[in-house]
């Protein structure tokens, strides 16, 4: 029998158990991008309670492209020394630790005015009706080359892996998307043309950071939109993710804030499961690639998990708002204590100011 506190390899990373916390914005950066000392708390704290594998918040590649307001920064060598002391930190507290790299896109309202933002095609955003500038092919050049760039830095900054964002509407996810992807060059049309720019990124990534270091990516299932990216394309894209070389997928959806309210409801043939929404479609997804699967998205139960890691192929789960509930959620499973964790998935925590739990901890 398997269990959730069993270490898990990753490509060349050994995670001491089966959790991540999944990339969480915490709203605690300064204006240029650089960690307070909240931040590091925060990820001592979640080292210090037994998170095997902690990914921190999005960090913005590019210095003028900024999806959200303080958010973390990756875009200079200068944030090399203040992230070194991060890795350091959780690396003495026996954790590991990863950074994702997103460039946003139209997934914004922040400071829309007097900056070009980047899209694959013209079709706005839905949730912030933000339209972007379709990208060139010297634009796309020119973003791959920060990703490659960015993720030398957190190589050089002790991070033992580097995640990119390829879901949640943001850029990567658009260009995967026939929904937001209209376009009619190499780089858009058929699934091999739409996956394209994240292969070019996988390739500066990779000479970036060496053979072994460890590249994750998070995928969404389903765009969950008519005429967006379905379930079927995304078991194909995960195919040749792993063929790219990625060392693991960390799986979610874009139903951001309203999940919990459509549990029972069937997409692409797969039914949203209450305590893991997206379990249906990360079980076919490990089935199909012979890479680590995470599962990510209203995680709550460790039994229910226990049950999953030894009736799928799924390897690990990825837990964000939870930790805002209960910064000590695993180190209480782990004592023994398996009540279910007290997160409601109500997402009122992502408030104007930082991201807190506003119904436990105030």
């Amino acid at each position: 029998m398997k269990n959730v506190f069993e270490p898990l390899q990753i490509g060349s990373m050994t995670v001491k158990n089966r959790f991540l916390r999944s990339a969480t914005w915490e709203a605690l950066s300064d204006a240029d991008g650089h960690m307070s000392s909240s931040q590091l708390k925060i990820y001592e704290k979640l080292a210090e309670n037994e998170v095997g594998l902690i990914c921190t918040g999005y960090a913005r590649i590019l210095k003028e492209e900024q999806p959200n307001a303080a958010m973390m920064g990756i875009y200079d060598d200068i944030f090399i020394p203040e992230y070194k002391k991060l890795t350091d930190a959780v690396h003495a507290r026996g954790s590991s630790i990863m950074m994702q790299l997103a460039y946003g896109g139209t997934k914004t309202t922040y400071k829309t005015e007097g900056r070009t933002i980047f899209s694959p095609g013209t079709v706005p955003e839905p949730s912030t009706k933000t339209a972007g500038t379709p990208m060139t092919k010297e634009d796309i050049a020119y973003v791959t080359a920060a990703y490659g760039d960015a993720a030398r830095r957190v190589r050089d900054a002790g991070f033992d892996a580097v995640e990119l964002h390829a879901g949640h509407t943001y850029l990567l996810n658009q260009f995967l998307s026939p929904y937001f992807n209209n376009r009619t060059d190499e780089y858009g049309g058929c699934l091999k043309n739409r996956i394209r720019i994240i292969e070019e990124i996988y390739a500066a990534v990779r000479s970036a950071v060496g053979p072994s270091y460890p590249v994750l990516i998070k995928i969404t299932c389903s765009d969950f939109v008519k005429g967006g990216l379905v379930f079927d394309d995304t078991l194909e894209i995960c195919r040749m993710l792993s063929a790219m070389g990625f060392d693991a997928i960390e799986v979610s959806g874009n139903i951001h804030g309203k999940a919990e309210n459509l549990a029972g409801a069937v997409y692409d043939g797969k039914t949203i499961t209450r305590g893991g929404y997206f379990v249906e479609f990360a079980k076919d997804i490990a089935d199909t690639v012979d890479i680590p699967v995470f599962l990510t998205g209203g995680i709550r139960d460790i039994r229910q998990l226990n049950n999953w890691l030894n009736s799928t192929s799924i390897a690990g789960f990825g837990l964000s708002r939870a930790f805002l509930a209960e910064p000590d959620l695993i180190r209480r499973w782990k004592a023994g204590d398996v009540t279910p964790a007290r997160c409601l998935h109500c997402s009122r925590c992502r408030t104007p100011h930082e991201n807190y739990c506003t119904v436990f901890r105030r």
